[in-house]
């Protein structure tokens, strides 16, 4: 799945969680069932949090730093240079 493929589905299931208030119980219950049926390859070994952000709690997430980046890398990461979606990890 390509980023911009992975960037779609993303979309797809908030605004899906948005609009339907079971599915989103559900995907805050059991995300790895949700998003395998959503057709979303889930590799084993793989846990995911799924939070709700709300007016006063904004969620921020540490990705794992990669162990082969330079500080050249980081530069870019730290200007903005990085797009980060649910699936980070799967694209390591």
């Amino acid at each position: 799945m390509t980023n911009e493929e992975k960037q779609k589905t993303t979309s797809r299931i908030i605004a899906k969680a948005w609009a339907d208030d079971a599915f989103k119980a559900r995907l805050l219950a059991d995300p790895i069932a949700v998003l395998r049926a959503e057709g979303v390859e889930v590799p084993a070994g793989i846990t995911f949090k799924v939070v709700e952000d709300s007016a006063t709690v904004q969620t921020l997430v540490l990705p794992p730093k990669p162990a082969d980046l330079s500080d050249e890398d980081l530069d870019k990461v730290a200007g903005g240079a990085g797009v980060w979606c649910m699936f980070c990890v799967m694209c390591l």
